[in-house]
């Protein structure tokens, strides 16, 4: 890898084990952004920080970084780390890419709660997502379908790499 984020590898994965698990990673109850990690390192996100838990974003086997892990955390690593790959929020869903990654604070209260994977797009040209947990392939991305929806939902919405 020349430090290029391969988003069709990124989206290949995610949509090889959508309904399935790595056996190569550990499984959660709330998988949703061990899957999107999990995504992001298949198209060449490279691990960092190991062995803090803390502060960076890697994974072993029976090891983790709770930003591979956990929804919240991954949103705080995303939005204030540098990265081996450039990482920008941009304001609407319409400006992600597949391979990018939406965040979810279903309640509105600042605790992001659900991570996906921009795999496609719909008609319109609105992001279609592979998620984890509710284990989902190509659902629309506002989640409006969702028990963990409310109208006080926030998104957070990242572009990886610096390519389209």
């Amino acid at each position: 890898m020349d430090g290029t984020y391969e988003r069709q590898k990124a989206v290949a994965y995610a949509n090889r084990w959508w309904n399935d698990y790595h056996p190569a990673f550990p499984r959660f109850t709330v998988d949703c952004t061990n899957y999107v990690s999990q995504c992001l390192f298949a198209g060449g996100i490279k691990m960092a920080g190991y062995p803090d838990r803390q502060k960076g974003w890697w994974c072993t086997f029976n090891k983790w970084s709770l930003s591979w892990s956990v929804s919240h955390s991954f949103y705080w690593h995303v939005k204030e780390t540098q990265h081996s790959m450039p990482v920008t929020e941009v304001a609407t869903a319409e400006e992600l890419y597949v391979g990018d990654v939406i965040c979810y604070d279903f309640q509105g209260d600042s605790r992001w709660d659900h991570t996906t994977i921009v795999v496609g797009k719909d008609s319109e040209g609105f992001p279609l997502v592979n998620a984890h947990t509710d284990n989902s392939y190509h659902r629309s991305w506002v989640y409006s379908d969702s028990m963990a929806w409310t109208p006080d939902i926030h998104y957070a919405f990242f572009h990886i790499g610096n390519e389209h």
